[in-house]
């Protein structure tokens, strides 16, 4: 048996004034998530509960089948694995974003997607600044690093000790910059036990960045200036079990987003990097189409995660999600279908990880539609793929964990 996850990740939202009442699923052209859907079956499945944030490190866990209430400790944590950073039981992960704060608003939560390498030169400037010996008490010098990542999306890590008290806890708060933007983020800053030097960092950096060579350029060239760092997703080791370990299958991911990364280092898939993929709307999904029907032959499963919908989410353009939908599912559904076509047994899930609304440009808590097709899955009545036909199919998985019970085949 082969196995495909496709994730078009946000891709579920609600209703569009502007698309006639549709949603974005509604009013794309998917022919061949249709024929998931008309071939095979519908659901709806709850991977966002409302204890947890309404984001993709909860989301993601629960639809790869690991119940977030034993393994989830922070969005941070995750990222750092897909680095290859080690934490140890009294370390810390901290996700910093580079951004643009203008009036105390959210403008921009990616910077206007900040190179990695005018990222890497600022976060360098941030660590002289305010990780030096002279900024910390004595028992925290020198375990604070920054680290770079990809774009806006970085890392600030801590490493503890059992004699050293840290400074962090598990009810140490913090708000996803994504969700802040357009709003004011006066009220958004961290809280809880080390809060205050996580907001004195985020405060401080705006200082050293405002006239840093990496700004005045990017201003001069018309571009939005990185403005400062948002801490935010803290937390400690996380620990699960692999893939293999739970279902006896073994996958591989192919993605351009750390936190996916990260999550698959954890579940003991290798990733496969794509020339091309950026996490963004300009991904070559044909390249990760490629990738995946290649990846088939070694695999027994393969997942491929798109962030282009959520990317189009939060910048409120729905015309742009219909575009990355539709190209997900001529460039890398319908010829993986072929393929699977080819190959004997095999079973298919389209499935996003969240709803993410392009009114609030938000992340949201709420069922999301799935299509699963191929062998010992019967049809049922739904012949399209979207919200309200996953709706009416009566099907739901309010723990979005237990999905994958139904969708790997027992050996």
């Amino acid at each position: 048996m082969k196995y495909v996850i496709v994730i078009p990740d946000g891709c579920a939202d609600e209703p569009i004034e502007a698309l006639d009442g549709k949603t974005p699923l509604q009013a794309a052209s998917l022919p061949n998530m249709d024929r998931i859907a008309s071939t095979g079956t519908l659901a709806l499945s709850d991977n966002t509960p409302i204890e947890f944030p309404a984001g993709s490190e909860v989301a993601n866990l629960c639809l790869f089948g690991y119940n977030p209430h034993e393994c989830f400790t922070g969005r941070a944590p995750l990222e750092a694995a897909a680095g290859g950073i080690l934490l140890g039981p009294h370390d810390f992960a901290i996700r910093c974003n580079l951004v643009t704060v203008e009036d105390q608003t959210m403008i921009d939560f990616t910077a206007d997607h900040i190179s990695t390498e005018e990222s890497t030169e600022l976060l360098k400037a941030a660590q002289e600044a305010l990780l030096n010996d002279d900024a910390l008490p004595a028992h925290w010098r020198g375990r604070f690093e920054f680290v770079p990542g990809v774009s806006y999306r970085n890392l600030l890590i801590y490493r503890g000790d059992a004699a050293t008290p840290s400074p962090f806890s598990d009810e140490t708060r913090s708000t996803a910059p994504h969700d802040l933007t357009d709003l004011p983020i006066g009220d958004e800053f961290p809280r809880g036990p080390g809060s205050n030097w996580l907001v004195q960092w985020m405060s401080d950096s705006a200082e050293i960045f405002s006239e840093h060579p990496v700004n005045q350029k990017r201003k001069a060239a018309g571009k939005r200036p990185a403005t400062n760092v948002w801490l935010w997703g803290l937390g400690g080791a996380p620990a699960m079990q692999s893939f293999q370990q739970r279902f006896d299958v073994q996958g591989a991911m192919i993605t351009a987003v750390d936190l996916l990364r990260g999550i698959a280092a954890l579940a003991g898939w290798p990733r496969i990097e794509v020339a091309g993929a950026t996490g963004y709307l300009d991904t070559d999904y044909a390249a990760k189409g490629r990738a995946a029907i290649a990846a088939l032959d070694e695999y027994d499963l393969v997942c491929v995660h798109i962030e282009a919908p959520d990317e189009a989410s939060h910048e409120g353009r729905h015309d742009a999600k219909i575009e990355a939908l539709q190209a997900i599912d001529q460039k890398i559904v319908g010829p993986l279908l072929e393929k699977l076509e080819t190959i004997g047994e095999y079973r298919i899930l389209v499935m996003p990880d969240h709803p993410t609304l392009c009114s609030t440009k938000k992340h949201a808590h709420g069922m999301v539609p799935l299509a699963m097709s191929g062998s010992g899955i019967a049809a049922d009545s739904q012949t399209t793929y979207d919200e309200l036909a996953a709706d009416e199919s009566g099907q739901r998985f309010p723990h979005g964990w237990d999905l994958m019970d139904q969708f790997i085949v027992s050996k």
